[in-house]
This record gives C-alpha cells, structure tokens and sequence, in this order.
C-alpha cells in the first residue's frame, strides 16, 4: 500500500520495509506466539519518490533520527500486527508531512505594551506587599 504523503509525493510500498518481533507488555500466552512488534524502514537516501530538494530537507532536518539515510519507526502499542503497521505508517507519515513543512515564519521583536507594563509593575507591588506583610515585626 502506497503512503500518500501529499498531493506531490506518494511512497511506493516497494521503499518501505518491514519487519515484525515480539511485541512486550500485556497479552498473556497470546503475546509470545505472534510478532506484533512492527518496525517500518524508509531509505530516504535512495528513494526515488523524492526531488533532490526534497531529499536534502529530509536529511538535514531528519539528521539525528537517520542512520546511513533511513528512518525506522516502530510501533507496538496495539496487540493486532494489522493496527500497528497503520500506526507505524501515520507515524511515518506525520515525521516526513512535518519534515517537508517549510520553515516557520522568523519572529519579529516587540516592544511590550504601557499597559501590560502596568499591570506587571503593579504585580511585582502587590507581590511584595504581600512578602513585606508575612516579614517579623521589627522590635523597636
């Protein structure tokens, strides 16, 4: 099954890779006969599927997770093999929808307001009114 990852952009199923192991956690004797555990490979190196600029956004911005250019992602939350290969390819999909996303907008400085001033000034007065009021009295 192709992952669709945008209008653009499919994943052939021929890129992914699969592999299956025992999954840990509860489950009883069902849980040490069936390999549920599921781990999804995508070289992202030499996919096909990519532009070259899209290859280079991936391994940049994906860098730390990649090893020799592919991504694992594993899945085991469910005890059916079935729900965790979907899991594990909406994982696959929201880690390349997000890598692809273009950059964020730079953040422009402000100047706080004279109100928001205000308040916090007068915030900080009643802060220490409050610390001067639980002080000792002074003997005198």
């Amino acid at each position: 099954m192709d992952l669709e990852v945008s209008p653009a952009l499919t994943i052939p199923a021929s890129e992914l890779g699969w592999r299956f192991s025992r999954s840990s956690g509860p489950g009883g004797q069902h849980v040490n006969t069936t390999d549920s555990r599921v781990e999804l490979l995508w070289n992202i190196g030499d996919s096909a599927a990519l532009t070259e600029g899209q290859r280079l956004m991936l391994l940049t911005r994906l860098g730390q997770r990649l090893v020799d250019g592919i991504i694992t992602v594993t899945a085991s939350e469910q005890r059916s093999q079935l729900r965790n290969r979907e899991i594990a390819l909406s994982k696959l999909l929201d880690i390349v929808t997000e890598g692809l996303a273009p950059p964020a907008a730079p953040r422009r400085a402000t100047k706080p307001t004279r109100g928001s001033n205000r308040r916090r000034l007068a915030a900080k007065e009643q802060r220490a009114a409050t610390k001067r009021q639980r002080k000792r009295p002074s003997a005198e």
